[in-house]
């Protein structure tokens, strides 16, 4: 018996718990849920976290732009 039938097996008992027995079905859906909003989370994080490099440099290059942006408005206004 290879592992391809254990796995088919432990996914068919799954599958039927799941469709029939409605606790379960929701227990299910609601783990995916908190599985997604988990990574949500986690990918927030990444992208966002004033202590990761990239994000520091993203946020550096961002504030160069809006100063040299504001410096020529200055100087265009005390012209």
């Amino acid at each position: 018996m290879t592992s391809q039938y254990i796995y088919f097996i432990i996914f068919f008992c799954i599958a039927y718990l799941i469709l029939t027995d409605q606790s379960v079905a929701k227990g299910v859906y609601l783990l995916t849920q908190f599985a997604r909003i988990q990574y949500e989370k986690l990918k927030w994080w990444i992208f966002y976290n004033p202590k990761n490099p990239i994000v520091k440099y993203l946020m550096w290059r961002n504030s160069m732009k809006i100063a040299k942006e504001l410096m020529k408005e200055f100087e265009n206004k005390n012209k």
